[in-house]
């Protein structure tokens, strides 16, 4: 591989170089997968995917927190926000995902206090400047923002804020790779890792994943050349019948990644199975509030129960998020289903491989 440092990523004469390395050591037809929705959005964005040979076809994964996020789940959120003397803080993303009723966006619209925020911090400063409400976070995501979560909730109990509380949905990357290479209907031989939350878990996040898959596996970053390089790492691996797990993100990613973040997030969190869409209920896979802390669980304080919903009719994208189809192959894409009038998440997210289809699809093919 070509030689990598610390400011290769802005290197035009690299990027020049890894697109020959791929265009020449690329024969025959591999699918890879790019497991991050950011990765899918900057892979379009950038104009990677046009300089790609034919030889290489790619795959969006279950990387977007929201699309993952389960029917039920979004449900439940929507009863939260339903309840009287309660201000909900969501993500913008969340907003518009269609439940199997209604969205938060139209619970909001018929008088449910529902605020965008950009962290749980601001959720818990809502509370303590509104004592007589109940205040919920709506925690979607991976591991990149349950730390976070972590530390609002250990400030919160440190500072006596009783009326603060999170609705818990967070699920764990490697697990869903376990359960996605499990599938038989999946046809992939490599995977681009997320940039995120790698630099969380570290490389060691997914050794257990890697020794038992032997699937050909680059943590890459955003940038055109960090794509480029996790491909060509890919398309190295997979011609020479030589997997590992490499890391070419090193600028971001370390090994261990960061110790005290994943520390806080075991300290306040525990595994659990939990619901995926697309892969159903995964074991451990998820992270639910330890027993110290349910006093901060909303789904407990205000009995509210998640049950199993199925996906809005014709919608693909829990198979769109398991790699078994593209947006273009899904009936409702671009005809009932768009970023205006989104049917499932995956058109609705900022993440969301229907969305960055139906922007950059055109222009790139």
């Amino acid at each position: 591989m070509i030689e990598r440092n610390f400011e290769a990523f802005r290197d035009p004469d690299l990027a020049k170089g890894l697109i020959t390395q791929i265009r020449s050591r690329s024969r025959r037809p591999i699918r890879l997968m790019e497991v991050c929705g950011t990765h899918t959005v900057a892979l379009f964005r950038s104009g990677v995917r046009s300089l790609l040979p034919d030889t290489i076809g790619l795959l969006s994964g279950p990387g977007c927190p929201v699309c993952v996020t389960a029917q039920g789940e979004i449900d439940a959120f929507v009863a939260l926000a339903q309840r009287p003397d309660t201000i909900v803080a969501t993500f913008g993303d969340l907003l518009r995902v269609p439940g199997s009723g209604t969205t938060l966006q139209a619970a909001k619209g018929e008088g449910a206090d529902v605020r965008i925020v950009y962290s749980a911090v601001d959720a818990l400063a809502f509370a303590r400047d509104n004592p007589e409400k109940e205040v919920v976070f709506l925690g979607v995501g991976f591991e990149t923002t349950a730390p976070t979560i972590a530390a609002a909730i250990f400030s919160a109990r440190q500072s006596g804020c009783m009326n603060f509380s999170i609705a818990a949905a967070h699920k764990t990357v490697p697990a869903a790779l376990g359960a996605l290479l499990g599938r038989s209907d999946l046809k992939v031989d490599g995977l681009l890792l997320p940039g995120h939350v790698s630099v969380m878990i570290g490389v060691a996040g997914y050794r257990p994943f890697f020794n038992a898959s032997q699937m050909p596996s680059a943590i890459t970053g955003f940038e055109p050349t960090d794509l480029l390089m996790g491909i060509a790492e890919l398309v190295t691996q997979i011609e020479t019948g030589r997997p590992r797990l490499y890391n070419a993100y090193p600028r971001a990613v370390t090994e261990g990644g960061n110790p005290k973040a994943m520390a806080l997030l075991e300290q306040v969190f525990a595994p659990a199975d939990v619901p995926w869409r697309g892969l159903g209920r995964i074991p451990a896979s998820g992270l639910v509030l330890r027993p110290e802390f349910e006093r901060f669980d909303a789904f407990r304080r205000f009995d509210i129960q998640i049950v199993d919903a199925p996906e809005p009719k014709g919608c693909a994208c829990g198979q769109i998020l398991t790699g078994t189809r593209i947006p273009p192959e899904c009936p409702l894409y671009k005809t009932t289903c768009s970023p205006i009038h989104p049917v499932g998440p995956c058109m609705v997210s900022s993440e969301g491989t229907c969305a960055a289809y139906y922007r950059y699809h055109q222009a790139s093919s």
